[in-house]
């Protein structure tokens, strides 16, 4: 029996942002180690608290009207650092289920074991999707040894959120902390997209170098779509805007990266764009409430 139940309020919402990280838990456990997480702080700029609590990013977003997908990644293979308790997330969330879904996360490289965890998440923890970061986890994401992963994350009925293009986590340190961008290539994902077309997959980011490689596939293919996290959208590449007001208003997503880029930022540089005022509610939250199921 799952222990999380939608409470939010889909009409009074303003903005559902898809893309925000939880990056300690409550034993004071960082989802990174130390070198990834300052380096990332450098290349983000950020300026902000970069490890708030669960409780304190619900209240964050209780405050400004939205709610918020939270998630970690499992990296434990790639990396060596021990994952935060994906369970906690779930039940954290549920405990503010009227601004918080929770994601799951699973490392690719535990096999059956991710194929059973997936389930276990589901079910038993009611996670409503799973977050993976290929560069960080180390894995090509068309490899056929992980398509079971694919097929049961289907299965459950959920999506799945992929990181694509440039990371900021590793940027500057020596080999980019061993961290490799071409896994992060938005063509695997097609792959992905073609194998599997009843998986509804999301790629984060604006995915530079390969932004054009992303409207491609997410105007080719009816199952994926794009986050707009990870960015200012004063920093957006231009085909991404012209997509967005265009041939993928329906298939575009409101993401901050949250806590690395604040959700007022994001809103206060979006608002500078020329987007028109049919697409923005679009953005916003319905095109995320389709993906979610909370829209037809």
């Amino acid at each position: 029996m799952s222990k999380y139940e939608y409470g939010i309020d889909v009409e009074g919402i303003t903005a559902l942002d898809v893309h925000t990280h939880v990056e300690i838990d409550a034993r004071g456990h960082k989802s990174l180690d130390d070198d990834l997480i300052a380096a990332s702080e450098k290349y983000f700029k950020s300026g902000q608290e970069r490890t708030p609590s669960l409780d304190t990013m619900a209240e964050h977003y209780r405050e400004r009207n939205m709610a918020a997908i939270v998630f970690t990644v499992d990296a434990g293979a790639a990396t060596g650092h021990p994952v935060n308790s994906v369970e906690e997330i779930a039940e954290g969330a549920a405990r503010h289920n009227d601004v918080l879904i929770p994601f799951g996360s699973v490392d690719p490289w535990q096999g059956k074991l991710a194929v059973e965890r997936v389930r276990t998440l589901v079910e038993e923890y009611g996670v409503k999707g799973f977050k993976f970061h290929p560069s960080l986890q180390g894995f090509e994401p068309n490899d056929r040894d992980f398509y079971p992963l694919y097929e049961a994350i289907a299965g459950c009925g959920v999506p799945a959120l992929f990181h694509t293009g440039q990371t900021g986590i590793g940027a500057g340190l020596p080999g980019g902390h061993g961290i490799k961008l071409r896994y992060s290539d938005p063509m695997l994902l097609d792959d992905v997209a073609a194998d599997f077309p009843e998986l509804t997959i999301v790629m984060a980011h604006p995915s530079v170098p390969w932004q054009d490689s992303a409207i491609s596939s997410a105007s080719h293919k009816p199952n994926v779509h794009i986050d707009l996290s990870g960015w200012s959208p004063k920093y957006f590449p231009s085909q991404l805007v012209h997509a967005a007001n265009r041939v993928l208003r329906h298939k575009v997503l409101f993401g901050s990266d949250f806590p690395v880029i604040q959700p007022d930022r994001w809103m206060s540089d979006f608002e500078k764009l020329e987007i028109s005022d049919e697409v923005r509610p679009l953005v916003f939250k319905e095109n995320a409430l389709r993906v979610l199921g909370l829209r037809s």
